[in-house]
């Protein structure tokens, strides 16, 4: 196990040999990610397989709550934006009006030494396979000249491969919206500005993966099209903005290592008018967390074009007729649960010799949000705490522990990002009260047995 383990976290070292201090967080949040179960290598028994992920009982559980944090701000608590779940296959002639069979694509080199591939436009962040103390080109190896490489997952839909059986892995979420918005318009009623939110798997074939689950070939999208009226669109985009920063704050990402960047003019796609993109200060870098772009009309009219269908939406009050432009929050799912992990992450030291690891994550992110204690294994403290376990279980994912002492079963939590841990003690079979201990400031508070979930519910709110 051990020299699985020392293979698991020299395979992401690689990228961060040049800084000392990167790799060494880095390593240590791989380490614990491999070690407590929040992520594991796919395949990891056939020898994994490159850039692929599997999420563990308590990764699982992060992931479910980011989704779900999303969801809440983006749907649940808005009454301008609903909901879809579209096919991953879609028909091909999607891709091919969107404009991503000709152009979704990077620059590719390839190192006629050692046959590695690089992009070509951020070679100088790459490393030599062979010789990692070199960047591609520096080392024996010559590379060729550029050339396109286009980034979809292409595969056949049927027993028959030809051409006509010809399907793509979708790259992203958002055109499953667009070909659906009248769909979404004539069943639920809704008229600009409204938004469609998505969540779900989108594939890219990456000519470099990197960062552990930072860019990866399989990964999970949280994609929002608002659609407004034209003269609305700047104003809109602002909004959207600043809302989506402000969503990292509220969930604890500190706000010294999150910044807004407003993309150059030269570095806009072709049918956008913005885009900003909130940054986050990674031990690797500030790196590129979540988009936010005006769309303007360009993926409805082209639609609207290759189809026949009018995709336009109608005022019935002005009788105007347009198509409507689009502000496009999107964020990917894996890179925001890295964010929370790597922001949450820290060695504290307490004094006298005591450490601890700790991920201060926000207690509705938390994986498991209390951890229920019996003081010692007999006296009728356990069948008490078990049945607290059974009454919260209902409401809360709790985790019981009654193994070791008291103090080393607060750093087994602590580690694992659990906010609360509750002792069931000596006091509790006359007092009918618990100790409830958070797990930043690690002050102690006596709760009675009864207020217990409201305590919970009070603190584990988005």
């Amino acid at each position: 196990m051990t020299r699985i383990l020392d293979a698991y976290v020299t395979l992401f070292s690689r990228n961060y040999r040049f800084m000392s201090k990167t790799t060494d967080t880095m390593e240590k949040l791989v380490s614990l990610c491999k070690r407590r179960g929040f992520i594991f290598p796919s395949s990891e028994i056939y020898g994994g397989l490159k850039s692929c992920w599997d999420y563990g009982p308590l990764g699982v559980e992060l992931k479910r709550n980011v989704k779900e944090a999303w969801w809440h701000a983006m749907v649940r608590r808005r009454r301008d934006v609903v909901g879809i779940d579209c096919s991953i296959f879609m028909h091909p002639k999607v891709w091919e009006t969107s404009g991503h069979l000709a152009g979704f694509n990077d620059p590719m080199v390839d190192c006629k030494l050692c046959k590695a591939r690089f992009r070509a436009d951020t070679i100088e962040n790459q490393v030599c396979p062979k010789k990692p103390s070199k960047r591609p080109g520096d080392c024996e190896g010559e590379l060729t000249e550029p050339r396109q490489f286009n980034l979809m997952f292409k595969t056949n839909m049927g027993p028959v491969e030809n051409d006509d059986s010809v399907v793509y892995l979708r790259p992203e979420t958002a055109q499953g919206i667009f070909v659906n918005f009248k769909n979404v318009v004539d069943t639920s009623r809704m008229k600009p500005p409204f938004g469609i939110a998505q969540q779900g798997k989108s594939f890219r074939n990456e000519i470099v993966t990197e960062n552990f689950i930072f860019r990866s070939r399989e990964f999970e999208q949280m994609e929002m099209e608002f659609f407004v009226p034209p003269a609305e669109a700047d104003e809109w985009y602002v909004f959207w903005r600043d809302a989506r920063y402000k969503w990292f704050t509220d969930l604890g990402v500190k706000p010294e290592k999150l910044r807004l960047r407003e993309h150059d003019s030269d570095e806009l796609a072709h049918y956008s008018k913005c885009c900003a993109d909130v940054e986050y200060e990674f031990p690797f870098g500030w790196k590129e967390l979540e988009g936010i772009a005006n769309r303007t009309d360009f993926d409805l009219q082209r639609h609207a074009e290759a189809t026949g269908r009018d995709l336009r939406f109608f005022d019935d009050q002005s009788k105007e007729r347009y198509f409507p432009h689009v502000i496009e929050p999107a964020l990917g799912v894996d890179r925001a649960t890295l964010t929370f992990l790597v922001d949450a992450y820290e060695e504290e030291e307490l004094g006298e010799g005591d450490n601890r690891t700790v991920l201060h994550l926000h207690p509705a992110l938390a994986p498991i949000k209390a951890g229920i204690f019996p003081l010692v294994k007999k006296d009728g403290l356990p069948e008490i705490a078990h049945q607290l376990e059974d009454d919260l279980r209902e409401y809360f994912n709790v985790f019981y522990d009654q193994s070791g002492a008291i103090g080393r079963r607060y750093r087994r939590q602590d580690e694992i990002g659990t906010p609360f841990c509750i002792t069931v003690d000596f006091d509790t079979k006359t007092d009918q009260a618990v100790t409830i201990r958070e797990r930043d400031k690690m002050t102690q508070e006596r709760v009675p047995l009864d207020q217990v979930k409201a305590y919970l519910d009070e603190r584990l709110k988005f």
